[in-house]
């Protein structure tokens, strides 16, 4: 298993912008795609988006345009810039490392304890 740690939520008014990092504890991180997962109060953790082992990249249709996942190897780290940020994208984001590439929060063993994201109207 991997060890992951979120950092970078807080914050923001309707409009504004954060990056959210997700650092890995391990030296195969080139062998993981890594996705983010939001849960608000009261709902089940929805994707968001992935990164795989090769740079390609996939969005839920709510932060298409607006969110940007990126994954730098050397620093064992993936981000996710979130701009044009919506009080609707409040929740706390995780991260989830795994060999597969998918939206299925089930298929992924490894996951950071999450960081608050709060956007206000």
């Amino acid at each position: 298993q991997v060890q992951l740690a979120e950092s970078g939520g807080g914050l923001v008014q309707a409009g504004g912008s954060l990056r959210l990092s997700c650092t890995a504890s391990t030296s195969s991180f080139t062998t993981y795609a890594v996705a983010w997962f939001r849960q608000a109060p009261g709902t089940g953790r929805e994707f968001v988006a992935i990164i795989n082992q090769y740079g390609g990249t996939l969005y839920e249709d709510s932060v298409q345009g607006r969110f940007t996942i990126s994954r730098e190897n050397l620093k064992s780290t993936v981000y996710l810039q979130m701009n044009n940020l919506k009080p609707e994208d409040t929740a706390v984001y995780y991260c989830a490392a795994g060999p597969i590439t998918t939206q299925t929060s089930s298929h992924f063993h490894s996951w950071g304890p999450g960081t608050q994201v709060t956007v206000s109207s």
